[in-house]
This record gives C-alpha cells, sequence and structure tokens, in this order.
C-alpha cells in the first residue's frame, strides 16, 4: 500500500470524484452529458464515448489536486489510457489518489434492500487492480425500507466483501446506500449505523475502512463512525440530491467530505468550449470543496 496516498486520504482537505458508472448508468451519464444513444451503436463504442468524457473531466485545469483527493473509477477506464498514461498512473502523477468500482452491480430487491450481485471473478479483479497502481476499492449497495434482516445482510456482505479486499493490500470504501427517496430513510440511517459500528469494532488494528454514506437526515447522525480509529475516511454520496442540495447538507456533517457523481458533473456538456467546460468544471468543483471543509455550526 501507497503510505503517502493512505496519508493524504485520511489527512488532505478536499474530496473524491466519483467517475465510475457503469452498466445501466452510463447511457444516462452520457444522455446527462448531452451525448444521446444515437451516438453511439455498441457497448464498445458507449465506453469509448464515456472515456472521452472521462478524460475532459480528469484534463481539465479546474481538475486538481487542490480540491480533488481521489477518483472512482470504472474497469474500462482504468485500463484505457489519458494522455498516453494508464488512468490510474495519470492520476497519481498529479498527486490524486485512484480508487476501482469493483461490485458486478444489484441483485433484485429483497427484505427492502438490494444486495450486491455474486462476484465470482473478484480475486482476479483486485490482482489487476494491483497492476494497474490502484490504491483502493468501491462496492455499492442500496437499502430501501428499515428492515433488519436486510440491512444486516447489506453490512455483512459488504465487510465480508471488504475483508478480503485489504487482504489484497487495497483499502475497500464500504458502500450501502440510504435511497434519498426512502419514506423512513431516518430509520434506515440508524439501523444502518449501528450495524457498520459492529463490524468496525470488530475489526483488528491492521485493517481499516472508509464508508461512502447517503447525507444523513439527522446533522452528525454518523459523527461515531467518522470518529471510529478502524475509518480511514468517510464520504457522502449525493444520491440524486442537486449538487446545491447535496452541498448544503454536507456542510451540517463534521467530518464526512464529498463522494459525488451526478452532482459533480450536472453542468457539463460536450458541446460546450473548452473555456465553458473548464468554467463549469471549476464552479462545480470549487462548491464541493468548501461543503467538504467548510462546516456550519449546528446549534
Amino acid at each position: 500500500m501507497n503510505q503517502s496516498q493512505l496519508d493524504r486520504m485520511k489527512n488532505g482537505k478536499g474530496f473524491i470524484a466519483a467517475l465510475d458508472q457503469s452498466g445501466g448508468s452510463t447511457p444516462k451519464a452520457l444522455e446527462a452529458y448531452g451525448v444521446m444513444g444515437e451516438a453511439y451503436s455498441n457497448e464498445d463504442e458507449m465506453f469509448e464515448q464515456v472515456h472521452t468524457m472521462r478524460t475532459r473531466i480528469i484534463t481539465s485545469p479546474a481538475f486538481s489536486s487542490d480540491y480533488i483527493l481521489g477518483v472512482i473509477l470504472f474497469e474500462q477506464t482504468m485500463d484505457s489510457k489519458v494522455e498516453g498514461q494508464y488512468t490510474a498512473d495519470y492520476l497519481a502523477d498529479h498527486n490524486i489518489v485512484p480508487f476501482l468500482k469493483v461490485d458486478k452491480g444489484l441483485a433484485d430487491k429483497e427484505n427492502g434492500v438490494q444486495l450486491m450481485k455474486p462476484n465470482p471473478g473478484l480475486d482476479e479483479t483486485l490482482r489487476r487492480a494491483n497492476e494497474r497502481n490502484i490504491f483502493g476499492t468501491k462496492m455499492r449497495s442500496v437499502i430501501h425500507e428499515p428492515n433488519e434482516e436486510g440491512i444486516k445482510a447489506v453490512v455483512d456482505q459488504q465487510f465480508e466483501i471488504g475483508k478480503k479486499i485489504i487482504a489484497a493490500d487495497l483499502v475497500p470504501i464500504i458502500e450501502p446506500e440510504v435511497n434519498i427517496n426512502s419514506g423512513d430513510k431516518e430509520e434506515c440511517e440508524e439501523l444502518l449505523r449501528s450495524e457498520i459500528l459492529k463490524h468496525l469494532n470488530d475489526l483488528s488494528e491492521e485493517e481499516n475502512v472508509m464508508l461512502k454514506l447517503t447525507i444523513p437526515t439527522t446533522a452528525n447522525a454518523y459523527k461515531e463512525l467518522v470518529d471510529h480509529p478502524r475509518v480511514i475516511r468517510v464520504v457522502a454520496l449525493s444520491g440524486g440530491y442537486s449538487r446545491e442540495d447535496a452541498n448544503e447538507k454536507l456542510k451540517e456533517n463534521d467530518g464526512m467530505i464529498a463522494s459525488f457523481s451526478r452532482a459533480l458533473a450536472e453542468e457539463l456538456r460536450f458541446n460546450q468550449s473548452s473555456e465553458e467546460f473548464d468554467k463549469a468544471m471549476k464552479s462545480a468543483i470549487e462548491s464541493i470543496y468548501d461543503a467538504s471543509v467548510n462546516k456550519k455550526e449546528i446549534s
């Protein structure tokens, strides 16, 4: 493990950019960017389009390590190149820490949650991640309802796989997302915090994780997780909130930094001039950085 990258993730100021859209989310990301389905005729062409988008983001002058601590990549992005370098190497050379999405998508909803699909190729993915100089990984489940059995299953699965990732000398980002549209979001978050805490308390001193969580309904609901000695960092997903709303909510949560995807790119369009694109990037990045490092006083 790269110690300087670990120190940067633990203590650096900034946020993580999530550029890991995959499968069904890729066409949506491209459409939001202004690239419609008729612009590509197969999956390879689709991923070529999205890599072009991601390359434009990563190489923008606004995309600076002064603001960006890390980037979450999709597997094809890891295997693709930016300005002649593999993407993770390009990022590392610019003092930005590379992560890799390793889950294979979501299973059908059961007990109010969606677990991750089986991932029989995980060991090979982790081996290749190390070859490509990836620092850590990310994997996503979704919680829709405050079902104790379902939420326990989500967290059990996340930490079981997380330990395999730690054993491969990578840092896992545990991501049990709570659906922002859940009618019982706050209750889901209370159950989730309790289950995560149980697993954190069972980790050894050599087993450390990051957490990626939906911004909680109650400010600082996850402060105990932020302060836990086994947690390197707690990052927040935007979860469908607009950037403005996500930033305002994030400011209320001490120690949480952003790991936004849609909220980061919501004003970017493929037909913008370089000047327009970089201006939109700069505005987005500076606002997310501010929400990540400057917190509100909560009375």
